[in-house]
């Protein structure tokens, strides 16, 4: 039974295909949800969104989580989360003045060449050594390039975040250092790396001011009140990317917890209590809101084959079938498309098999196995890393529907697994609003911008207590489903799977010898 009178967060996520805006409890009951689709401009590596369409969505989708039963009135809070990388301009009075450039447009790789020669040392300090053609600074300088009086003009630079976070306050708003990270934040100071910024002549002017996730940025404004049917007051947080607010959403926020993700792609993210290093750049960290670090990577093994491969085809079916097989003989390494970037960096890697499958069946149990063995790497590589490897595991994603796939990958991992009954970014980001108010933190920022430079840590949601806020709100909110325990009789078997799947990965030279020696380490152990 919800309590009709109880306090309610909302969330809102905003993702590639669409919007989706979600009130919950602090029980974590939901009470509406509402979604509102969006366009993209794709051709080639171009991949562009209109800004303006994002406001609308939220409108939209705001009003149908209404609509369904979420009450405005009960909302204390709202926070928003995006796509990573994604960036537009805007002019000095907040209007956006450019097309998005999408979290995967490939465009900007000279722009890359440049940036990572300029802030290399920079960029190591940070943990994670290169920046991407795709991410945030490679794109602005790109950009910068193709207007030239930007800066002039009083044009600044905006996350999709930023834009909306704007329309919902009323004012010009900082960046958290979540949405800022691919941008060349440092979310360790807060701060901007101003002498790279200098000397890939990018002026200071058009920067925002940042903040740490959880933060409060603003009120709701009369405005953006009359446009979404929000209470006018309500306070706006600082949110994260879409990826660590799907983390949030899934419950992993303690130390040594992890949430892994095997929907198209694999995604695995955890938590440390110190930033994690990797040499390699194929797993860099976010902040978290609790003063944490959130260590991941994405691997380009997945899901996404079963869609490609058995479109069509009975996958009840074939699950029951692979359920007898399983484990099996033939090795499968499942790339969704060509190249590798997590737990190694291989682009000439290519998906396998160590033979011809007897049919359709073992084929298919062979993917769903290799994508575990592939997921446990991910683990193995984590630990190489010196991040504690050994701690809860919560599974999300769209695998998560196959609970063979779900048995299978405890038996892979040898350790317990659990199931969350609602993970998703919007949840996440209503778990972030819960805790930016639970009262341990410091205060919060109404800061307009203007500057390099916004909070260095004190601001709500990283002072003293803030861990233990967004942990508290996490344990509250966020529902277990079901655990799943590891099948003893089936370890050795798998054990002795995936060293094979490991000396083939090395031996066509895509895994580093150092990474495959401490995986056959591991599980020798």
């Amino acid at each position: 039974m919800t309590d009709p009178d109880a306090d309610a967060w909302l969330g809102i996520d905003l993702g590639t295909q669409g919007v989706r805006a979600v009130a919950a409890d602090s029980a974590g009951h939901l009470l509406g949800a509402g979604t509102a689709p969006l366009t993209s401009d794709r051709r080639g590596e171009r991949h562009e969104q209109d800004p303006d369409e994002w406001w609308r969505a939220v409108c939209a989708a705001v009003g149908r989580a209404r609509a369904a039963g979420a009450d405005p009135r009960r909302i204390r809070a709202v926070a928003v989360d995006a796509t990573s990388g994604t960036v537009t301009l805007t002019d000095r009075h907040g209007h956006t003045v450019t097309p998005a450039l999408m979290y995967d447009d490939g465009r900007a790789a000279a722009e890359a060449e440049k940036v990572n020669e300029a802030g290399e040392a920079q960029w190591t300090r940070a943990g994670y050594r290169r920046m991407q053609r795709s991410w945030g600074l490679p794109k602005l300088r790109w950009l910068l390039d193709r207007h030239p009086r930007a800066a002039a003009d009083g044009w600044r630079l905006a996350h999709q975040s930023d834009v909306v976070n704007r329309r919902l306050v009323g004012h010009d708003v900082p960046a958290d250092t979540s949405n800022a990270l691919k941008t060349g934040a440092d979310a360790a100071t807060v701060s901007w790396p101003e002498e790279v910024f200098a000397d890939l002549g990018i002026p200071a002017g058009m920067l925002p001011a940042l903040v740490p996730p959880g933060t409060v940025l603003g009120e709701v404004s009369a405005a953006a009140a009359e446009e979404t049917g929000l209470v006018a007051g309500t306070p706006v947080v600082a949110g994260m990317t879409d990826g660590c607010a799907a983390q949030l959403g899934s419950g992993a926020t303690a130390v040594g917890s992890w949430n892994s993700v095997m929907g198209t792609t694999l995604v695995l993210k955890g938590v440390t209590a110190e930033l994690v290093h990797d040499p390699a750049g194929v797993m860099y960290s976010h902040r978290s809101p609790a003063g944490t670090w959130l260590p991941g990577g994405a691997s380009s093994v997945g899901a996404g084959l079963v869609a490609q491969e058995f479109a069509g085809a009975d996958l009840d079916r074939l699950t029951a079938g692979a359920a007898e097989l399983l484990p099996t003989g033939l090795l499968r390494y499942p790339l969704v498309s060509p190249g590798e970037r997590f737990p190694f960096t291989a682009p000439a890697a290519v998906a396998f098999r160590s033979r011809e499958p007897a049919g359709r069946i073992e084929d298919f149990a062979a993917l769903l196995q290799g994508a575990a063995y592939v997921e446990r790497l991910c683990f193995d590589y984590a630990d190489l890393l010196g991040a504690p490897a050994t701690g809860a595991v919560v599974l999300t994603g769209g695998a998560t529907r196959n609970p063979v796939w779900n048995q299978l990958r405890a038996d892979v991992l040898r350790r317990p697994v659990t199931l969350p009954r609602h993970a998703q970014p919007a949840l996440g980001m209503a778990v972030l609003a819960a805790a930016a108010l639970d009262g341990t933190g410091g205060g919060s920022t109404g800061s307009t911008g203007g500057g390099t430079t916004g909070s260095t840590g004190e601001g709500r949601g990283t002072g003293p207590g803030a861990g233990g806020a967004l942990d508290r709100a996490a344990a509250a909110m966020v529902r277990a489903d079901r655990t799943v325990e590891p099948r003893d009789p089936y370890r050795s078997a798998h054990d002795e799977g995936y060293v094979r799947l490991v000396d083939l990965l090395a031996r066509r030279g895509w895994l580093p010898e150092v990474v495959a020696a401490h995986a056959r380490e591991r599980t020798a152990s």
